[in-house]
Order: structure tokens, then sequence, then C-alpha cells
């Protein structure tokens, strides 16, 4: 029949359709978690505020109450943590009176309250009741709501024949908070008549021994996917095919832009429903969507719903049904009058006839018994477009999934996604083809992706629970996450605390009584000058600062500077055996690569950057005050270290270069932006040691004769501390990780802020989580036990600004050997996060004492600087610099401090100095 066939394909959409569909589907879910386009998003992807699946750990007694249709359900769960097999329930439903789904808002929530105290009373032990915690409730409330937490929902508008006053634009778990303290309270004799006495009389007594508090608001879809996680096996996806039609999902909590979250994951609540709104579905609208459309309530709304809704696919097959015989290609020559009735085609009617395997009998018998006197060509063709219009829901709800699918796999940048998901509603209980369709048609249009789909037990209810439950399990994580890091939080005041601190060693250093005993020893560099550009010439240069160490022959012209340089290795045995034999391995390099470079015939002037403390008392004259970074050469402390390398040349008979002068690592950062900016007269280190310099005024260092210009300090602040003075920020993490150094007791600013420590740190923090069963459920991890296993740079990779890649993670917990589970990856970053944000306030407090001090020195309300700036912690961490401005700024108002990143601070720093030594000598002459 051509009247069939054509209805027939109206209602099969072509796989390039469903495409295309897709498509604009992942375009409106990326509007919909954009702040800007959100308002435009017919999809529009609401937070739940629900961060994380159960576990199977999640134990206790929950009660749940759910606003049905026409229904008040209420359920008592309790959980084992024995991962969620065998909770026990108790539920009891409630019908509602007449009238209160129209009436005063307040009267439905006082009729809930009233419902879930007559439940407690007739269910909740006596235990529970004279329980001094309160007993957590979880409330379904099927009604669209904008949530700003997850105990906090404004809603939006009334639907399913409800129409309350004073509800919307409320806080309806507010509302039912207040409904059930007045309970609890015995002043809800308002709205009592609800009851019967006995039901008063009881509710009444269990209001007096047990508090009910309303922990967590969600949708039937979410409760959905959080009954179908079980241990071991979390459910990120859940949707529902019935009366209406939704799907919520994991999404990665840094794309949701409605909220302040950016880690983890949040679930969203797609409120797909809507899709379509704007159009973009027209062509797949029949004839008989159309008619559908034009009798709803809301014509032009809800688009998607009406097409895979089971509310309204009664009513499409009964509006084609009616055009099929006006067509006569049904019931011709008898009375189908009875098709004008709305609602006259049910769902449950759908279900039985394409579910009908005994040929036509079931469905004549169905159609007879709605009054029509079907024949058997009728029956066959009724029974064709019942299963069309369904096949097309299930259809366009694989494409919904599709999109989800695609969508997280994407995000989460991996090649394939395999993901369960929950699945309810009456479409998918009622139609055995539903589930094969849905997978059939998903994995057509979305083949990187493998989802499982879990049959909801309860979603409502015990899903509710569950939401609950995990949100009882998170808060109390969270404090007890809280409590760990507390120490390591730093307040503003702790920070001005330091900065003064180090103010006061900074004078006790620069003073020369106090000098010696100073933990900021705040060394004279005999550097005066910064770079003026007119420097020019030949000169090596020599950096000396760990296991490595560079040669470099730095040409200083007109037009810039060139540079040639070379790494050579210093082996652990010569680093810790002696002095003699650290530097003729130093000078064995240097005439190396002068003969590499064909410099053998010149003695060039050499700048040596030797990054560790000395006293130094020219500048080519420097005392080594102790060894750092690993090095323990003997015969060195207390010694001239050009003295040693000029022996070490004299035995070698090497005579091509002369020391000019010897700076550390930060003199020369400084020097090399200096070439850059003449603003430069700060340097910074922040690597695997830490250390500033800058150009004090001479009246102010007692060390050194004479009062006129400014001389470059040395601060070496890493020893900052050594005397005692910042014990009190000393947390029991930093107090182990100094024990187990080479120098305990020593360096104690810089152990609370280079790279050598800051993995270390975060080690012990994670070792004493997982002892708390914080992390990894609490399962000892052999690796984690090892020292320096857990690398400063994991820092770096963990803490990338948009949200955590799963796989960059994945690849550090593989190094580690440690089972995560995605939420275990989240508080690792977060650990993270706060030992590197300390780092970075301490050292801009140490930074913001630097730079008051130039400022009041020189007698300006403003000072204008620039910091040079070196390290792989300052360059590398994605977070560090930014988190050491902003402090800076905060501490040091007065202040306008600009950063230069150096480039090759201590090798052409150092030949610099060598220059500016040369220029002003040669101005002296």
């Amino acid at each position: 029949c051509p009247q069939i066939q054509r209805a027939l394909r109206s209602l099969s959409i072509p796989l390039e359709r469903l495409h295309i569909m897709k498509g604009h589907m992942m375009e409106d879910m990326c509007k919909g978690l954009c702040l800007q386009t959100r308002a435009q998003a017919k999809v529009q992807m609401l937070p739940t505020y629900i961060c994380s699946t159960p576990n199977g750990t999640e134990k206790g007694n929950f009660l749940v109450v759910e606003l049905c249709q026409n229904q008040v359900r209420t359920l008592l769960v309790t959980l084992y943590g024995d991962g969620n097999m065998s909770p026990q329930m108790m539920y009891k439903i409630f019908d509602m009176p007449e009238g209160i789904m129209h009436g005063e808002g307040e009267a439905l929530f006082d009729f809930i309250a009233q419902c879930v105290t007559q439940f407690l009373a007739e269910t909740v032990s006596s235990d529970t009741r004279s329980s001094e915690e309160p007993l957590p409730l979880g409330f379904v409330f099927p009604f669209s709501c904008r949530q700003t937490q997850l105990d906090k929902a404004e809603l939006l508008s009334w639907s399913k024949g409800f129409s309350c006053s004073g509800v919307v634009g409320k806080d309806v778990v507010q509302l039912l908070q207040s409904a059930i303290n007045k309970q609890e309270m015995g002043a809800s004799e308002t709205s009592s008549h609800w009851l019967s006495p006995w039901s008063r009389k009881s509710s009444q007594s269990a209001a007096q021994c047990c508090h009910v508090e309303v922990v967590a608001l969600m949708n039937d879809t979410v409760g959905t996917m959080m009954t179908c996680s079980m241990e071991g096996r979390p459910c990120e996806v859940a949707m529902v095919a019935d009366k209406g039609s939704n799907c919520c999902f994991m999404a990665e909590a840094y794309l949701v832009e409605t909220i302040d979250e950016s880690c983890g994951r949040m679930c969203v609540n797609t409120e797909w429903g809507c899709f379509g709104d704007d159009g973009s579905l027209n062509d797949i609208f029949t004839p008989y969507d159309e008619s559908v459309d034009e009798e709803s309530s809301d014509p032009g709304e809800k688009r998607f719903e009406k097409l895979v809704g089971s509310l309204y696919l009664g009513e499409i097959i009964r509006h084609a049904l009616i055009a099929l015989t006006a067509e006569k290609a049904l019931f011709t020559g008898t009375n189908a009058a009875v098709l004008k009735e709305k609602g006259v085609f049910t769902m449950q009617h759908v279900l039985e006839i394409i579910n009908s395997e005994d040929g036509i009998t079931d469905v004549k018998r169905i159609l007879e018994l709605l009054g029509l006197q079907p024949s058997e060509r009728d029956c066959g063709r009724v029974q064709q477009i019942c299963r069309a219009v369904v096949g097309r829901a299930a259809s366009l709800h694989a494409t919904g999934l599709a999109a989800i699918l695609s969508y997280m796999c994407q995000t989460r940048d991996m090649e394939s996604l395999m993901v369960n998901v929950g699945v309810d509603g009456e479409l998918y209980t009622g139609y055995p083809r539903f589930e094969e369709i849905l997978l059939s048609v998903s994995r057509l249009l979305s083949p990187e992706c493998m989802p499982t789909l879990l049959p909801s037990r309860d979603g409502s209810g015990r899903g509710a629970a569950m939401v609950t439950a995990v949100a009882l399990r998170l808060a109390a994580q969270r404090r007890e996450v809280d409590e760990v890091l507390a120490p390591l939080r730093l307040t503003h005041a702790d920070l001005e605390k330091v900065q003064a601190l180090m103010r006061e060693e900074m004078e006790r250093g620069l003073c020369k009584e106090t000098s010696a005993s100073a933990s900021v020893r705040m060394l004279p560099t005999y550097v005066t000058h910064t770079p003026d550009g007119t420097e020019r010439g030949r000169f090596l240069a020599l950096d000396l600062g760990g296991t490595n160490f560079r040669v470099l022959v730095v040409h200083v012209t007109e037009d810039g500077i060139r540079m040639a340089s070379e790494i050579y290795v210093i082996p652990a045995a010569i680093m810790q055996g002696t002095g003699m034999g650290l530097f003729d391995h130093i000078i064995d390099c240097i005439i190396d690569f002068q003969m590499k470079q064909n410099l053998m015939a010149q003695t060039l002037p050499l700048g040596f950057t030797f990054s560790f403390p000395c006293q130094q008392v020219g500048l080519d004259k420097a005392l080594l005050l102790t060894w750092t970074k690993g090095f323990s050469a003997s015969g060195c402390v207390g010694q001239d270290v050009v003295q040693l390398l000029r022996e070490a040349a004299q035995r070698k008979q090497h005579l091509g270069m002369q020391v000019i002068a010897l700076v550390n690592d930060t003199v020369g950062t400084m020097m090399a932006c200096g070439y850059d900016d003449p603003k430069c007269e700060i340097g910074l280190i922040v690597g695997t040691g830490t250390n500033a310099c800058y150009m004090e005024e001479m009246r102010n260092v007692g060390t050194v004769e004479g009062d006129e210009g400014r001389m470059c300090i040395n601060m070496e602040w890493g020893a900052f501390g050594d005397n005692g003075c910042l014990d009190h920020l000393f947390t029991y993490f930093d107090k182990v990780v100094d024990e187990t150094t080479i120098n305990p007791g020593k360096q104690r600013f810089e152990k609370l802020i280079s790279g050598m420590y800051l993995g270390e740190i975060v080690r012990q923090i994670l070792m004493v989580m997982t002892e708390r069963q914080l992390l990894f459920q609490g399962k000892p991890c052999p690796k984690l036990q090892t020292k320096d296993i857990f690398q400063t740079k994991f820092l770096s990779t963990i803490e990338l600004s948009n949200g955590l890649a799963l796989r960059q993670i994945r690849a550090i917990l593989n190094e580690l050997e440690l089972d995560a589970s995605f939420e275990d990856s989240v508080l690792m970053r977060e650990v993270c996060q706060t030992v590197s944000q300390r780092a970075a306030q301490l050292c801009a407090a140490g930074l913001a004492a630097v730079v008051e001090k130039m400022r009041e020195s020189r007698g300006l309300d403003q000072l204008s600087v620039t910091v040079g700036v070196d390290g792989t912690l300052y360059k590398l961490h994605p977070c560090f610099s930014q988190n050491l401005q902003k402090t800076l700024k905060e501490l040091a108002p007065n202040c306008d401090v600009s950063f230069l990143l150096s480039e090759d601070g201590s090798g052409k720093g150092a030949a610099l100095v060598a220059a500016v030594a040369g220029r002003a000598d040669n101005a002296m002459q």
C-alpha cells in the first residue's frame, strides 16, 4: 500500500541525518556549558553538584522522599558498605489529597513533611530516633530547577499538572526543610488535617526524637546513574526513556563554566527534551508529530521529547492512524471515530501491539477493545506503524546517547571510551528491542565508544539514597582532607609575618655586628653596576650549579650577544670526593671546550658562576660557606673557590683563561636580564634550589667599607629560618622531609620552596592520606614508600590548568604502580596545588620584603623594578609564576614589579659580570 509505505518512510530517519543530528546536539551541549551562550542553548546542561559516583563504601541510614504525579513516596534505605550489593529498603506511598497540586505551596510542602514524619514513626528504630546525628534526606523533585548547590535549587517552572502558588523562584530544598522543622517543633497544626488523628500523633512522636536534614536534591535521571554504580563498576551516564526523556553524564568540571569548580568531574543534567526547539528538528517532524505538538499544552516546546517520550508516542500513532484512515489505507468501510478521542491510544496499548509475537490475534483483540473493527490487513499495518514510531524513538535516544559519549571521549582526550550507562523508563523496560536498537545505532554513530547498558533498580528511590550517601561520604572526606592540608594553607597574616621576619633577617645580615648569626647572610658580591649596553669583547663563562655544568664562550658585540656552549657531567664520585679531584675535572672540561672552539691560543677573561653559598671578599675571591645540592667534596669549605680553580689550572698547566669574577647563578640571572632591561635590579632563582639577589644602597651594607653607590647583595635566602624563626610554618611533612636530607636543619626556607623538595613533601602527604583511607581506598602502595619516587616534575603535569588529562595522570600513576580512581587523581591534584601554592606564596613573601626595602631605602612612594627570573619551577610549573605574582602584589601594593625570564643567566650573566668589571676598570684607568 503506497500510503502505508509513505507513512513508514516519513517515520524512518536515515543514518546520515542521525549523524547530522548528533553533531547539532554536541554543538548545543557546548553552548549550554558556556557562560556566554547558555541562554541560547536548547540543551540546558544543568550542573547537579554531584561530583562523584558511589564507590561501595557508603553505609548508614538514608531517607528519601519523592514527589510523584499524584503521590508522595517515602523510603528508608540502609547501606552496609558492602559494595552496595544488598541495601535494605522500606517504603510507603501516600496519596495526595485533591486540590493540593493546585493550592498553596506551603500546604504541599507541609503535606510532604507530614508524610516523612509519619513514615519515620512507623519504620525507624528507637536507636535511630535517639541518635544525635541527623537523619540525611534525599529529595527527588522531578521539575525543572536552577541548582546552585547540591542542597539548593530554585524552581523554574511547574509541569505534570502541578501549579502550586508561591514556589516558582524559591529554593525548594529550603521550603521542604522549613516544613520538616515545623513538624519537629510540633508547629504544623495548620495543615495537620491532611493526616488522620493517629498519623498526627505518630508524626509528632517521630519528629520529637529524630532530626531530618535535607542533604541533596536531584531528579530521577541522576538517581538512575547513581543506583547503577557499584564497587569497581562506576556508572557515568544515565538515560531515562519514559513519559519524558532525559540524560545525564559525568562531565569534566572545568568545562562547566556556570560553576566555580575547575577540577574533577560533575554530573550534568542535559534536559535534552528541549533539543530542536530552535527548529533544527523541523525536517524530521511528520504531520503526525505536528498535530501532537499543536494539541499539547506547550506547542513549539520540548520538540525532542515529543518525538521520544512515551507520553506522546500513542498520540503520534493515533494521528497517523487518523490520516491513513482518511486516505482509505485503514479501517475502510468501518467506523473509526474512536480515534478522534485524545488519549484513547495509550502507551500500554502500543507496547502490547509491538510486542505481540502471535501474529495478529493480540493486535485484533486490543483494537477491538478500543471500539474498532479491524481486518487482518489493518492489524498488520497498525503493528507496522506502532513499531516504526517506537523504533524511531529508540533511534533518536541512541543519537542523543552517541552525542554524549563522543563528547565525553573528546573532552577526556581519549582515543576510545568504555563506559557504563544506566537506563530506566517505560520504553526501556517495556520494549525488548529498545536496548538492541540503542546499542546498534549508537555504535554506528560513535564507533569509538563502547557503552554497556545497566538496568536501573529504582533510580528515584535507591538512587536518591546513593546521591545522599555519596554527598555525606564526600563531606566527611572533605573535612579530613582539609584537616590534613590545613597546616600548609597560609593566610594573608601568615605571609605578612614571613615578610616581616625576612626583613628582620635581612637587616641582621647587612649589619656588621649581627651578620655572622643571621640566617639570611646578605653576602656582598662586589658587583656594583648592571650592564649599560656598551660592553664589548669575547669572554669565557663557567656555570657550576648541579650535577651538570657548562662551559661557554660569549661574544658581546654592538649587534647583541652570541654564545656557544657545551654541557659536561660531574659523576657522583667526583661530587662527593676531594676538592682537588673536583676542580681538576672542571679544568679538564674547560681545556676540552677551548680546544673544540679553537680558543687555546688566547687568554680570555672568565666569569665563574658558582651556585653555592659563599662569603665573597672581592669580585674574584669567595670563601665557600657550605656545600648544597648533593655536593660534599672535601677540602673546599672555608677555601677561596677562585683560588682552587686557579691552582687546578696551574696543575694542568692551562694558561688560556683569566678568572675575572665569581658570581652565583642568581647574580648572573640579574645581569643577563639587566642587559635587556635596565630596570632589572633583582635576580631570583626558583628551581632545584632557590635564592635572590638585589642592588642595595652601599650605605646600608655594614659588612663592606664605603657609602657611595650600590652593590648587589647575594641574600642566600635558602637558609632563612635556620635559626628557628620559621618553625611555626614547618608541618609534620616538612619535618619528615628535612630529617631525611643530607643537611637536616639547614636551608629550611629552600626546603619549603624549591623543586628538590616539593615532590617529596607531596609523597609524605599522599602516604598519610592513604593511611587515613582518603586515597587508594586505604590500600598500601609499596612504591610510594620509596624516597624521592614522586618527582617534582609530576606536580607540573598534574596541575595542568585545563582540567586533568587522564592520559597524563595515568602515566604517572602507572609509573608509581598506584591503582587510583578518578577521585584519587583529583585529590592528588589538590595536594600538588596546595604544596606548590604555598611555595609560590612563601617566595612572594620573601620578594615582598626585598622590594619594600628597596623602595624605602630609596625614599620612593612607588618603586618600579624588574626581577630577572630563572629556574625550572618558575618556568615550567603551570601555576607557580601566577601565584607568586598575585601574592607579591597583595603584600607589596606600592611596588610595581615586572618579571623577565632569564635566557641563560648563569652563562651569559657570568660573562656580563666579567664584561662590566672590564668596562669599570677601563673607565677608572
